[in-house]
């Protein structure tokens, strides 16, 4: 079985927002604008956590000790704000056609 791509590009994401919101509302345009910033923030930290480790040394004078990564806390902060953003979305319900194969319902 082929791995589920997760890294859907930006682009896509925004044309997939924006097709779903009322694009004459200023509030829900911004919101989709502010979804982006936050998704590319934490594809950045992604990235940085990635290359230097879930885990980090930190050195304090004669004291060494291992602890997670700062930017790990700070992700889960952007994903919860992600989480919220989306619950505010106004999505504009499709309107689904009453037929089926023979006809109408």
């Amino acid at each position: 079985m082929k791995p589920l791509r997760i890294d859907v590009g930006i682009d896509k994401i925004k044309e997939s927002l924006l097709s779903r919101i009322d694009n004459t509302d200023p509030v829900e345009v911004e919101k989709v604008g502010r979804y982006l910033k936050h998704i590319e923030m934490y594809r950045r930290m992604e990235r940085t956590v990635k290359k230097e480790g879930v885990s980090v040394t930190t050195e304090n004078g004669s004291q060494s000790f291992v602890k997670s990564h700062p930017l790990l806390n700070e992700m889960n902060k952007i994903n919860s704000s992600l989480l919220n953003i989306e619950r505010t979305f106004n999505f504009i319900e499709k309107v689904e056609d009453d037929y089926d194969d023979d006809g109408l319902v």
